[in-house]
């Protein structure tokens, strides 16, 4: 794992609810985003999903006392949980190019914040987003 040519390497870790599962990734996400489409409050449990994107290569598995699950296809997009806690870690996505870190599963503070609200068209209808990031209907790669 590497970060920007001439900069230090920062690892980040990161773990589950139980503890069970933990990783470690470089600080050099490259963008992060509030989703509040209906898959991520559902994988969450909460009104939007807050994650930071950042090559696979660049995350890695360092506990698993527990073996993860995986949901969805591991050939194709798929989320990782802890099989113990189900804690959403992290989800695989971009043809399995890069990763979406459930920022809340991170222990360390990155140096990453989220940019902007995404699939706001379909968000949960009690939640009010208050800050004055830009919000997305949907979502297109820009």
């Amino acid at each position: 794992m590497s970060a920007s040519v001439g900069a230090p390497t920062r690892l980040l870790t990161g773990k589950c609810l139980c503890g069970a599962v933990g990783y470690e990734v470089v600080d050099d996400f490259e963008y992060a985003m509030n989703c509040h489409c209906s898959n991520c409050r559902r994988t969450t449990g909460s009104a939007f999903k807050p994650f930071a994107g950042i090559k696979r290569n660049q995350l890695r598995l360092v506990r698993c006392d527990k073996p993860v699950r995986i949901f969805g296809g591991e050939q194709a997009a798929h989320n990782v949980n802890c099989s113990a806690c189900g804690s959403l870690l992290y989800s695989v996505v971009r043809e399995g190019a890069y990763v979406h870190v459930a920022m809340g599963t991170l222990v360390d503070e990155p140096r990453i914040r989220p940019s902007e609200h995404i699939f706001v068209g379909s968000k949960a209808l009690w939640y009010e987003i208050t800050d004055d990031l830009p919000q997305y209907e949907e979502f297109a790669d820009r």
